[in-house]
Order: structure tokens, then C-alpha cells, then sequence
């Protein structure tokens, strides 16, 4: 019965892209983006009991990374030319190990003041965003990335390939390689909770001197948590460039790497529950999904057409209500969404 749950949302998943048109093929791919980031996030605060707010630096890490990885050299720009795939794990283990350098800072500070302390890396890419033009194409310009191949497949709208008659273009290719890497982060994650590594980070958050006095390295502990975690964030910014199809640096703190973005992946994992790995794909659905539904649907319906200051769009109404959602459940259910499934389906056997 547990397999069947995971095994029909993921046929649904699969044939989604033969049925579903394009754009809300591209709504669903940017919640898988938030998922991937919310999963590494959820893993910090939730298992290893460590507030970070920069989680958009590792983003924006990982995006530059690959696009300069895999791009070819220029005259202006710096490439590598290295295989989209390679540069895919390349981008995730330099957002890693810049995880691992702010380590360090993680290891002498809790709480606020270490959220605090975090959130100036968003500051500090902010900045090396903008100067950096060399490696990110600058904020007027910025950089296309390189199309994704896999084994010689392109990700891309060349080539004729059809699935039961229906031609499988670049949303529907990128929908499948994104379902994959979004799958591969939920099993790995799931994995290191049920591991010694999730074990280490559980005794750490609940108390760092009885988890020393187990024979636990607190500081080890630690580092691999901001690095698995920034990880994860760079896996999402590789993700985040492709779906843009774009490396844009912001021109200020709020944009696609700034601290609105830290604070969406950080209201992800309070609506979904920390420490859940489903917790995170919910809350992810709900502060990534629901702007994109609500433009979608406003497009159709007509409903918040006004521009201009002051004007009611689809992404403050999304913004709005994910907001509630987070008072919402910190008032009535901490646990969140996760805890929230975990009680209805109790109510469920009881009245089985």
C-alpha cells in the first residue's frame, strides 16, 4: 500500500506531459525547482537544527557554475566547454564546497544570529553577481546557458521524438529530466535522514553536549549539513538557469537570487514541516505553484489584469496567501503540511 502511493503519482507524473500543454508543463517544472532547494533547506533547519538565509547565494552558485562550465569560451565571457552533464555535477559540488567553507561561521553560531550571519553571502553575491561580468554576462545582458544533452539526447526542440503520438519538445524534455533530478534529490535526502548522517544531525539540533558525550563531531556534523544542504540549493540553481533559459544577475537584494527568494525557500519548509522531505515538495508547490496557477488562470479568466503601482497581480495574491499559510500553521498545526497528512490518515485507520 506505501509503494502504491509513491507508484501513482509518479504514472500521473510520467504521462502528465502527453495531455498537459506547455505553460503548465513550466509551472509544474518551477515547483520542481523550489522542491529540490526546499528538500536542502529542510534538511538543514529541520534535521540538523541550523537557521540559514542564504540559501539564494547557493542558488545563484550553482546557476553561474554550470552556465560557466558548460558554456564555450569567448572573447568576453569565460567557458570551459565541459559536458552538460559533468557541469551539472560540477555546479553542485561548488555550491558545495562553498557550503562547506561557510562551515566555519555555522560552526560557532545558532539561531538567529547565525540566520543573520548567513544572510550576508545573499549580499555578497548580490554584489559579485554584478561585478563578476565576466563570469555571469552582466545585469543588462546576462548569459544563455548551454543546452542540456544527456549521452548525446539534446533537452532542446531538435530532433523528432513523439511518445503515442505526441511530439516531446523542449518543456516536455526538460519536465522528464527535471521529474529525474527531482527524484534522485527526494531519495538521496530520504536516505541520509534514515543514515548515521541524519542520526548525527538529529543529536546535534537537540543537544550539542549530549550529542558530544555519544561520540557524535559536532562540527563535522554541522559542515555536512551546510554542505549537503547548499548542494542541493546549487542543484536548484542549475535548474533555475535552465528553466529561465537565462543567467540574469540581479540589479538589487530582490530578484531571482535574492532575499525574497531565501525567504520563499524558507517559508517552503515551515508550510511543508520541517525536517520532511515531502513537507518540503508540498510547501513548494504552494509558494512556487500557486503564482504560477494563479497567472495562468488569471490569463484565461481575465481576473487581475490591472498594471501599474498598486495593481493586484497574480504574484502578490500568491505571495499573500502562502504568507497566511505560514501564520496559519505556526498558530494551529507547527508540524505542517506533513504533520497535518500524518493526522488524517490516523483518522483514516481509526475509522477503518
Amino acid at each position: 500500500m506505501s509503494r502504491l502511493r509513491w507508484v501513482v503519482p509518479l504514472v500521473v507524473l510520467l504521462i502528465l506531459p502527453l495531455y498537459v500543454e506547455a505553460p503548465w508543463l513550466k509551472a509544474g517544472q518551477f515547483v520542481m525547482v523550489g522542491a529540490v532547494g526546499a528538500i536542502g533547506l529542510t534538511l538543514l533547519i529541520g534535521q540538523a537544527g541550523q537557521l540559514s538565509l542564504a540559501h539564494a547565494f547557493f542558488v545563484l552558485a550553482g546557476a553561474t557554475s554550470y552556465t560557466v562550465l558548460a558554456a564555450p569560451a569567448g572573447e568576453e565571457l569565460i567557458g570551459f566547454g565541459w559536458n552538460p552533464l559533468l557541469a551539472l555535477v560540477g555546479a553542485v559540488m561548488s555550491a558545495g564546497v562553498l557550503g562547506l567553507a561557510f562551515a566555519p561561521v555555522a560552526g560557532r553560531l545558532r539561531g538567529i544570529y547565525l540566520g543573520v550571519a548567513s544572510l550576508s553571502l545573499v549580499f555578497l553575491g548580490l554584489y559579485l553577481g554584478q561585478e563578476a561580468g565576466a563570469l555571469t554576462g552582466g545585469t543588462s545582458t546576462g548569459r544563455s546557458p548551454a543546452a542540456f544533452e544527456l549521452f548525446g539526447f539534446p533537452f532542446s526542440d531538435e530532433g523528432d521524438v513523439k511518445i503515442a503520438g505526441v511530439p516531446i519538445q523542449e518543456t516536455e524534455r526538460v519536465w522528464y529530466l527535471f521529474l529525474a533530478l527531482t527524484g534522485i534529490a527526494v531519495f538521496l535526502a530520504r536516505r541520509a535522514i534514515r543514515g548515521r548522517a541524519g542520526r548525527a544531525w538529529r543529536a546535534v539540533r537537540d543537544n550539542e553536549t549530549a550529542a558530544r558525550a555519544m561520540g557524535v563531531h559536532v562540527g563535522r556534523a554541522k559542515a555536512g549539513a551546510f554542505g549537503v544542504s547548499s548542494s542541493y540549493a546549487g542543484l536548484a540553481g542549475v535548474m533555475t538557469v535552465l528553466w529561465f533559459d537565462i543567467l540574469k544577475p540581479d540589479e538589487s537584494e530582490f530578484g531571482t537570487y535574492g532575499i525574497n527568494v531565501s525567504i520563499a525557500y524558507l517559508a517552503m519548509t515551515v508550510i511543508g514541516g520541517l525536517g520532511s522531505v515531502r513537507g518540503a515538495v508540498a510547501g513548494a508547490a504552494v509558494v512556487n505553484g500557486l503564482p504560477q496557477l494563479l497567472t495562468l488562470t488569471a490569463t484565461d479568466l481575465g481576473w487581475f489584469a490591472a498594471t501599474g503601482d498598486g495593481a493586484v497581480t497574480p504574484v502578490l495574491v500568491g505571495s499573500l496567501v502562502y504568507g497566511a499559510a505560514v501564520v496559519l500553521i505556526v498558530l494551529f498545526e507547527p508540524g505542517g503540511l506533513a504533520a497535518l497528512i500524518r493526522r488524517i490518515r490516523r483518522h483514516e485507520r481509526v475509522v477503518r
